[in-house]
């Protein structure tokens, strides 16, 4: 069939009859979209009007401040210019002046340029009339070297204006204000071509306008099709009635957009799902809904009847999808309460709560190695959620961690209580215990099993083990216990008590195989806090018996220390004070890398190390080498496997600062290998660290060690410390370092003691991470007085002077008791170095309040060895004959030859012998001397 063709001016009206009746419905003021579009457009114009008003304020303001940055701009030029400070110093400096500023004022397009004197008569101006009067303006400021910028109204062409004037000083070569120059610029000149704007932004906001009102006609269009055309009242009755309807049903209803919005929930819905007021327009994902329902509302599919839980409520969901007029998609959500399922929920709830819990107890039980706080975090785990109150007992043996035998008596200890009301009569924290056999909780120690009594009203065995203690608990409502022993490894630790009381439900035998499953969790926690706690005590034990118990007696200096294991672990730091001969003393201070047995034991053996080098009066560098070569031997020996293939673990290094002090001569030599330095408090109360050359730790070898030499005054504390006082996890190094400098300058002047306990105090972390090792020393001073020396000449016929110069000191110093065992001695050492030794040879004889040292130095290297001598020999007596009169004796090596030093005590000296109490025929037999 064809269709008739239809001629263009035969084309129906309807459509335009339609767009005419929209047009109209616009403009009338009953419908809705009537009143927005009037009040849109009355706002855009009153929007237009203030936006050119504004735009006009504006613009006088950019005039103004061009103006102002025109004016000082050019007036600062032409102060600049060269010749302007000349000229008006000159003699005619208006004839010079004005022809130049008038050609700079044309250029720059100012209405004037004025220059004039301090006194502010002008030398030039555009009216030439004016010139040699007082110029109007402020100039004060600029006199003072200031820019100055005012606005001022002065005589112009045409009459008054209001003209923005800068006025700036002109300076000469060597800055002194010559004059002052000013240029100013009347504000119409500027604003003239903000006018010149004026219709452009009249346009503009003209077609603003224009190009608004359509946007508010498209927009109440929009809005009229979705109303239909109806009046505010006709819509409001409308909205009435569904809102009846919608409240009125039984059954919840939201209403969700596409994007999963909520548009709309009635009564039933917000009491259904525990919704709080305001929650239009935001996602279901922000309304704090059950999981399940969330997740369904979010995904937008149909559903029909299907259960989910929210809260304490089953609810039966259905959804729909909706759309209207080829809208956005959405859906229409129902929920209906189904109370008939309340007790499957009931159940369902409580295995989760249950499965939650255990989770619980995996996470926060066991946190530590520590026996007491993991019997508190089974305690807390278990308190609300599973009862209502919980104690922690355990045998003695594991709190003191220790292997419980397996038949042990059965007393225990409380070491944890939950919390509790005030007033409740249960076994304190650290009381011991004994349960009467047949109570609860001894049946449950014998049986290794949980015991269950649900009602304690009916519990005879409990109520005969403490009556008392019984009735005051009944009292305070408890009704139901469980007991379950804490069983690990075969063996039972101890055993926990929990209580319900009040209203909770009495425990059942569901309660019980959860009870015996967190029970197990925490008694493998409790077993491995144990058996650290065990060891921990164990390396301890071992640590301090390798440290040293005191310091030694000597008069070289005062000292003090402070050593505090770690508490996660015994490290291996230690220090040390080794006497020396010649007064002479040994600081040392190390640190093995690493913790535990392992730590400690290789402490020992670098701390013997280091005595057994000392003793041989080695250089710092030189004994660090040896320490070097030792770690490193004890490195590859320890990293070789055994024979069962096991793997022991290495070293891997150590620290170590050795340092050795000369009362003497107040000289301290150090040297360190990758240990802190030192800090050193000097009398005046000034604190700085020793710079000591660094040197790698100990093993990796191949590297030298390099010393540095101090000379302390009389009073100077020495300071060395392990990096466990410094630092720690939560400061670095430097914060440590400063903290600690801070407290020895509050300090200077105190005793070592007291300078001990403030660091401890303050500088020494709350709970330490690492070993801390503390020892300060207060240095002394031999008084020259207490010295003497000597200078011998190789000549046996020398030996005689000197002695009776000996002899004469010690009966000055009060020594004449040990008079003659010295002089016997002296001719001895003096003897042998006259005969063996090099020149130079020197004496010396130090005196403190407990001995007397001895020392004869020659310029040879050869040592001496003690020896018995046969009948036969013609010597090979002399150094037995000093081994038998001095307390000790020993050689030390210098630069340049060796010291042969004896020490005698002057108190109670136990192994040194007066010469006369040897018999006169066994000195002489013994006084021949063989030699070195």
């Amino acid at each position: 069939m064809k269709l008739p063709l239809r001629r263009p001016g035969n084309r129906p009206a309807r459509p335009a009859t339609r767009s005419a009746d929209k047009g109209r419905s616009l403009l009338r003021l009953r419908s809705a979209a009537g009143q927005v579009f009037v009040l849109q457009v009355v706002l855009v114009l009153l929007l237009v009007a203030a936006a050119v008003a504004a735009q006009v304020v504006q613009a006088q303001r950019d005039a103004t401040s061009r103006a102002r940055e025109k004016s000082v701009a050019v007036a600062q030029a032409f102060a600049h210019a060269p010749g302007v400070a000349e000229a008006m110093r000159g003699p005619h400096p208006a004839r010079e002046l004005q022809p130049r500023t008038e050609a700079a004022r044309k250029d720059a397009g100012v209405d004037f340029i004025v220059l004039m004197s301090r006194k502010g008569i002008r030398y030039t101006q555009p009216n030439p009339s004016l010139i040699g009067k007082k110029f109007v303006g402020t100039i004060e400021p600029s006199l003072r070297g200031r820019t100055t910028v005012e606005r001022v109204t002065g005589p112009r062409t045409g009459g008054d204006t209001n003209v923005v004037q800068a006025v700036v000083p002109v300076r000469d070569s060597d800055g002194t204000i010559v004059g002052l120059s000013s240029a100013g610029l009347a504000v119409r000149n500027v604003a003239g071509m903000t006018d010149q704007q004026l219709p452009i932004i009249l346009g503009a906001g003209g077609v603003a306008l224009v190009a608004v009102i359509g946007g508010t006609a498209l927009v109440s269009r929009r809005l009229l099709r979705q109303t239909h055309g109806l009046g505010p009242a006709e819509m409001t009755r409308m909205y009435e009635h569904h809102d009846a309807v919608l409240h009125a049903v039984r059954e919840g209803v939201l209403i969700l957009d596409a994007d999963g919005h909520l548009v709309l929930a009635n009564d039933e819905a917000r009491r259904l799902l525990d919704l709080p007021p305001g929650t239009e327009r935001r996602h279901v994902g922000e309304l704090d809904l059950a999981e399940g329902i969330a997740r369904l509302l979010v995904s937008g599919e149909p559903v029909t009847d299907e259960v989910l839980l929210s809260g304490d409520r089953l609810l039966a969901v259905n959804i729909r999808p909706t759309s209207r007029h080829g809208g956005a998609l959405g859906s229409v959500v129902t929920l209906r309460d189904t109370t008939e399922l309340s007790a499957v929920s009931g159940r369902a709830q409580v295995a989760r709560e249950r499965l939650k819990l255990l989770y619980e107890s995996g996470v926060r039980i066991g946190t530590t190695l520590d026996v007491a706080r993991t019997a508190r975090e089974l305690a807390q785990v278990a308190v609300p959620g599973f009862a209502d109150l919980a104690a922690v007992d355990l045998l003695d043996e594991v709190v003191r961690g220790q292997e419980p035998a397996p038949q042990a008596q059965r007393r225990v200890r409380r070491v944890a209580v939950g919390e509790r009301p005030e007033g409740l009569p249960l076994y304190e924290v650290g009381e011991a215990i004994v349960f009467r056999p047949g109570s609860p909780q001894a049946r449950a120690l014998d049986a290794e099993q949980a015991v269950l009594e649900a009602d304690l009203h009916h519990a005879e065995e409990w109520l005969r083990h403490d009556p008392e203690r019984a009735r005051r608990t009944l009292e305070f409502g408890v009704h139901s216990l469980i007991t379950v022993p804490l069983r690990a490894r075969g063996v039972i630790l101890g055993i926990a008590h929990f209580w319900r009381s009040g209203d909770s439900p009495g425990f059942d035998e569901d309660d019980v195989s959860f009870s015996e499953e967190l029970a197990t969790r925490a008694a493998v926690a409790i077993d491995n806090a144990r058996r650290y706690t065990r060891e921990h005590a164990m390396a301890v034990t071992l640590q301090r018996s390798l440290l040293p118990r005191g310091l030694p007696k000597q008069a070289a200096l005062e000292a003090a220390w402070r050593y505090v294991p770690a508490e996660a672990g015994v490290g291996g730091d230690w220090f040390d004070v080794i006497p020396l001969s010649g007064t002479r003393v040994a600081l040392v201070v190390g640190d093995v890398v690493g913790h535990g047995l392992h730590a400690a034991a290789t402490m020992g053996r670098l701390r013997t190390a280091v005595h057994n080098f000392s003793t041989l009066d080695l250089p710092p560098d030189e004994l660090l080498a040896h320490l070097d070569e030792l770690v490193a031997r004890i490195d590859d020996e320890e990293s070789d496997a055994d024979p069962s293939g096991r793997q022991y673990e290495g070293v891997a290094g150590a620290t170590c600062l050795y340092a050795v002090y000369d009362p003497v001569t107040g000289s301290c030599t150090l040297a360190r290998a990758g240990h802190h330095c030192p800090a050193v408090v000097y009398p005046d109360g000034t604190v700085s660290y020793a710079d000591v050359p660094a040197s790698p730790p100990l093993g990796l070898g191949g590297h030298p060690f390099e010393t540095t030499e101090l000379h302390l005054p009389e009073g100077a504390q020495l300071v060395l410390y392990t990096d466990g006082l410094v630092e720690s996890r939560d400061r670095d190094i430097d914060t440590g370092l400063e903290i600690l400098r801070t407290v020895l300058e509050e300090t200077a002047g105190a005793g070592p003691e007291e300078t001990t306990r403030a660091v401890a105090g303050s500088v020494m972390p709350a709970h330490p991470s690492d070993d801390v090792a503390l020892l300060v020393a207060r240095i002394r001073r031999l008084a020259p007085d207490q010295v003497a020396r000597w200078q011998v000449d190789p000549d046996p016929a020398a030996v005689a002077p000197v002695r009776a110069e000996c002899a004469a000191r010690l009966r000055e110093w009060g020594l004449e008791e040990i008079g003659h065992t010295t002089e016997l001695i002296l001719s001895e050492l003096i003897t042998n170095a006259i005969r063996y030794g090099k020149e130079p040879i020197q004496v010396r004889l130090l005196h403190d309040e407990e001995s007397l040292i001895c020392e004869v130095s020659d310029g040879s290297g050869t040592s001496p060895h003690l020896r018995r001598a046969s009948t036969t020999d013609e010597g090979g007596r002399g150094l037995f004959l000093v081994a038998q009169f001095a307390q000790r004796w020993g050689t030390r090596y210098i630069p340049g030859g060796k010291v042969i030093w004896t020490e005698q005590q002057l108190r109670g000296g136990g192994s040194a012998r007066l010469a006369e109490q040897l018999p006169a025929d066994a000195l002489l037999d013994q006084f021949d001397d063989g030699g070195w």
